[in-house]
């Protein structure tokens, strides 16, 4: 799949996802098979540009290209100017929240919000586009409301507005995370468009992959929740396209390596503080579906410092691989 100058190989994306996909977590994921990683959406007011929280979504230092990032907001002129603003701070992909659901965002018209105005939804995509240098997509869903399905019309917006790929979340905005992803929805939407299109929604496995890009036609596949404890799902959907063979799943001490390198990256990048609290959902990910959940847990969450933190899931992992029971 290629997006401006940058092919993207394997076509699998890592969704932009608030509070997870920083840069530690993009740079895991790249490492671990990811072909394009959209960072955290970050916020189009220059007032809050200098803020400790911004200048960590704005952190793109040592990140393997290409480099994209999420801008979100409701006004045309203010969203240029930030895509702008980040082109000169590092971003190579600029993309644009049309797509999140998540209330506070929505309820100052932006993310998912916006489809309810189609005209809105030109003059930001024509003013993001002629600010920046660097090619921009964009992150839709299939509506507001089942009521409001003008996915379809939206996506044409942006390719007429010059839109260099779409991605697709296959729910309205109503359904939240709800039910099923609308995967027809997605067909009917790259069936119409000469740009590249990404379908999103439910991507949990290789074998689901697949089907999603046979199903819809699409140009790549993208990966949210479902990386969320399991970075290494990028190279298992890539080794699947690439030969139609599943891999094995990680080893307990390659999950214990690949953990405590996220861990330390979360540290040096966060400090001691922050790196701790933030690390502590990820720990959490990592064993939602593990056997071991609730013991991993109680262990780990016990830790105040960096030293601990890693310590205490290093002996974890160490006792299981050796066949050690442990218990909460």
């Amino acid at each position: 799949m290629q997006i401006g100058p940058y092919r993207l190989d394997p076509p699998v994306v890592l969704a932009p996802m608030a509070g997870v996909t920083d840069k530690p977590f993009r740079m895991l994921c790249k490492r671990l098979g990811a072909g394009l990683c959209v960072s955290e959406m970050t916020t189009s007011d220059p007032r809050l540009w200098q803020t400790s929280k911004s200048l960590h979504r704005m952190d793109h230092a040592g990140e393997p290209a290409p480099i994209s990032v999420q801008i979100a907001g409701t006004d045309p002129t203010i969203l240029a100017d930030a895509a702008r603003y980040n082109v000169d701070h590092g971003a190579q992909l600029i993309d644009i929240n049309m797509g999140c659901p998540a209330k506070k965002v929505c309820n100052v018209w932006a993310g998912s919000a916006l489809m309810r105005d189609e005209t809105l939804v030109a003059r930001i995509l024509d003013a993001v586009v002629k600010a920046s240098s660097a090619p921009v997509t964009l992150k839709i869903r299939t509506g507001w409301d089942r009521e409001n399905r003008n996915g379809l019309r939206i996506a044409r917006i942006a390719q007429d507005s010059g839109i260099a790929a779409l991605a697709v979340h296959g729910r309205t905005r109503a359904d939240l995370y709800l039910g099923e992803a609308e995967y027809d929805t997605i067909a009917q939407i790259k069936a119409a468009l000469t740009i590249p299109v990404i379908a999103n929604g439910d991507i949990t496995s290789p074998e689901k992959a697949r089907q999603v890009l046979a199903a819809t036609g699409v140009d790549a596949v993208m990966v949210g929740r479902a990386a969320q404890g399991r970075p290494w799902i990028f190279r298992e959907i890539a080794h699947y396209l690439a030969t139609g063979e599943t891999l094995p799943e990680p080893s307990l001490l390659e999950i214990r390596d690949i953990l405590l390198g996220h861990l330390e990256h979360l540290h040096a990048f966060y400090g001691e503080v922050a790196g701790v609290r933030i690390a502590r959902k990820h720990l959490g990910w990592y064993a939602k579906d593990r056997p071991e959940n609730a013991a991993f847990r109680a262990v780990v969450n016990q830790a105040e410092t960096a030293r601990a933190q890693i310590d205490l899931t290093r002996d974890y992992f160490d006792a299981l691989a050796a066949g050690v029971a442990l218990a909460a």
